[in-house]
């Protein structure tokens, strides 16, 4: 993968993370203003979607990673990361 696109990646993701600490903070003054469950709620999911979008885009950059690995370490690798992603 290339050196930029690696480094806009990284940068979307942090971006991304930022957006997703003050969706949270959010959530926590909802919580103290006892605001109703259902508006609570939509926000958590929201944050929730946010993550696995994070989580996706961490697992899209280490398969292209691993494209230039080994066949087999690259499978792997990939196993591990798929694993990790679908655990509950």
């Amino acid at each position: 993968m290339e050196s930029s696109s690696n480094e806009q990646t990284v940068q979307e993701v942090v971006d991304r993370l930022a957006r997703i600490e003050g969706q949270i903070r959010g959530v926590s003054k909802m919580i103290q203003e006892q605001r109703p469950c259902d508006q609570i709620l939509i926000q958590v999911m929201a944050a929730r979607a946010a993550l696995e979008k994070v989580a996706a885009t961490v697992i899209t950059s280490s398969i292209d990673e691993c494209l230039v690995l080994p066949p087999e370490q690259a499978r792997q690798r990939i196993r591990r990361s798929i694993q990790l992603f679908t655990k509950v």
